[in-house]
């Protein structure tokens, strides 16, 4: 019989059912994997939807703790800070000052408004404050909070340069395509391309953006493309200027995972690792992996959205008696249920992350078989996981809630299902990488 593990995520210490004698709170790695979170919704990184640049941050945050918390028991092989420190060290000093530092440097040169970064750093800086007050003064929190500082500054060395400060995040130049299945800007969107050079930004775990290069799109003239295109149709309507065939549960499954990815798989990865009863290390390495990874996906799914410059449903259906395909009749007026991003569909970025996160969890937890339920913030007012009485759904497996993850972007009508399949399988593949190559056990 497979192993099964049941969790609950995001509804609280109080319900994350932990193993005897853990709490989350005492694992300064989960604390901080949280203050993150909070950092990043002080900098807007959640009301802009940069899960691009939140994902880098995360990525080098937990690169740092990793590292930080191998100097003073080296139990992984490390990422970018090699060292080895003797004698007594607080590890709760060492994980704060190495993700506070980290959050500092990156929230100052984030694409957000001025307001906003600074109010991203006041609370990271908060967080910092609040976690180190209590570490009693001596030489033990003097070494945690050197080795952290030396940490951060070692991965944040590494990533200078790594092309994500060229980035154009609003591409208002970006050539537009005119022959049927080129990629335009969105009707009804911004006249904008969005971070259409961010695939060129350095991996963090991968030798190159393309190393696991997906496959094209369907053919327009071929039957794959027109059932995609009538299947989306039918069921990725608003329903008020666009009928729509889609049901309550798929309604609820599309806007429950329009939240952001790093935000959502990082909170159910805390749930599981609690569960688990991960100790510093072991969490260490998972949220390195997950997050590296997880930034990688972005990256290299940048790079195939790019390259294909493949048109979106909404432009697809609005054209569809132009594309050259008998099966695919044009509705000029259809909307979708969820505002398209401005961004080629092909491969969904979104289903990446999903199929990332749930083959690092995978991996690292040794096994798929984990039942656990979730809450989203993105259900609407009164449902969300801060509510009394959020929406709760259920899951067997780390691959439904990635499934489930991917089909969600067709039931808001803004990915095709090709795009959508090969983004969870474009995921799995950077994963896979990542475990085998990084952050291995030592022993």
């Amino acid at each position: 019989m497979k192993k099964q593990l049941a969790v609950n995520i995001g509804l609280g210490v109080s319900l994350l059912g932990l193993s005897p004698g853990t709490t989350a709170a005492a694992d300064a790695v989960v604390t901080w994997n949280e203050n993150a979170a909070k950092a990043a919704t002080a900098a807007c990184l959640h009301v802009s939807g940069n899960g691009l640049a939140e994902s880098r941050m995360y990525a080098m945050v937990h690169g740092a703790v990793h590292d930080a918390l191998n100097a003073i028991d080296r139990r992984a092989r490390p990422y970018a800070f090699d060292a080895n420190v003797k004698g007594p060290v607080s590890v709760d000093a060492a994980v704060a000052a190495a993700a506070r530092d980290v959050l500092v440097s990156v929230i100052a040169k984030l694409p957000e408004s001025p307001a906003c970064v600074a109010s991203g750093i006041v609370e990271a800086n908060a967080l910092y404050a609040a976690a180190v007050m209590p570490i009693p003064s001596g030489p033990a929190k003097t070494a945690g909070l050197a080795v952290g500082q030396a940490a951060a500054a070692a991965i944040v060395t590494l990533r200078a340069g790594d092309g994500s400060e060229t980035t154009t995040w609003l591409d208002f130049g970006y050539p537009q395509g005119t022959e049927p299945g080129a990629w335009r800007f969105t009707p009804d969107g911004p006249p904008l391309a969005f971070a259409s050079n961010y695939g060129q930004v350095t991996p963090f775990v991968l030798a190159h953006s393309g190393q696991f290069w997906p496959g094209p799109p369907h053919p327009l003239r071929s039957q794959e493309y027109a059932d995609d295109y009538n299947e989306i149709k039918l069921i990725g309507g608003d329903d008020i200027t666009t009928p729509s065939t889609r049901s309550a549960d798929q309604t609820e499954i599309g806007v429950f995972w329009i939240e952001s990815s790093p935000l959502a798989w990082n909170r159910l990865a805390r749930a599981v690792s609690a569960d688990r009863g991960f100790d510093l290390w072991e969490n260490a390495r998972l949220f390195g992996l997950l997050n590296m990874a997880m930034a990688d996906g972005y990256i290299a799914s940048w790079e195939v959205k790019y390259h294909y410059s493949f048109w979106r449903p909404i432009t697809a259906i609005r054209e569809g008696d132009d594309d050259g395909n008998p099966a695919t009749q044009g509705d000029s007026t259809w909307t979708p249920l969820q505002p398209t991003y401005p961004i080629p569909d092909h491969d969904s970025g979104h289903a990446v992350q999903g199929g990332v996160a749930a083959e690092i969890l995978k991996q690292v937890f040794g096994t798929d078989d984990v039942s656990f339920t979730a809450c989203s913030t993105t259900v609407g007012p009164g449902s969300t996981c801060t509510d009394a009485t959020p929406v709760i759904r259920s899951y067997s497996s780390f691959s439904q809630a990635a499934d489930e993850n991917a089909v969600s972007r067709i039931y808001i009508g803004i990915h095709f299902r090709k795009a959508v399949e090969t983004g969870v399988h474009h995921g799995r593949r950077i994963a896979a990488y990542a475990v085998h190559q990084f952050m291995k056990p030592v022993r």
